[in-house]
């Protein structure tokens, strides 16, 4: 039985899931989009669409409607052409109370033959209408 290559299989896996958790602790400023393949497949609960232009502008978006963003990243597991991230995004909307947002959530990564990332699935530990809820209800948990 021919075992599946993991990370510490392949040094330029290891390189760029290094990439990601630099990406990650800066998020969203200066990010990397050269690890992605132009024609990336990303989609979460909100967005779903194909191209790295359109994922710079996503990115983009958050970076100058919200304050305050962050990425915390639990872990970053991969295996053969997937890595695996558990995460939880903090952010602050433009309102005048300023409520704080908390997304849990994970993403699963797929790499082709070029270790270039082809496709981004996010999914979301919690609702998009519960995120909504978190500007009204600030005193709230996340996964209420």
């Amino acid at each position: 039985m021919k075992k599946q290559p993991s990370i510490s299989d392949d040094p330029s896996l290891k390189d760029l899931v290094a990439i990601l958790q630099e990406d990650y602790a800066k998020f969203p400023e200066n990010q990397t989009y050269d690890i992605y393949a132009d024609d990336v497949y990303f989609k979460d609960p909100l967005n779903e669409f194909r191209g790295v232009k359109k994922y710079q502008a996503m990115i983009g978006f958050l970076n100058n409607f919200f304050s305050q963003v962050e990425m915390k990243v639990h872990s970053i597991e991969s295996e053969a052409e997937l890595i695996k991230t558990e995460w939880t995004l903090n952010m602050t909307p433009p309102l005048p109370w300023q409520p704080r947002l908390s997304i849990p959530g994970k993403s699963e990564l797929r790499v082709n033959q070029d270790n270039l990332i082809v496709s981004h699935i996010d999914y979301w530990h919690i609702s998009p209408w519960s995120v909504l809820r978190q500007n009204f209800f600030s005193g709230k948990k996340a996964s209420q």
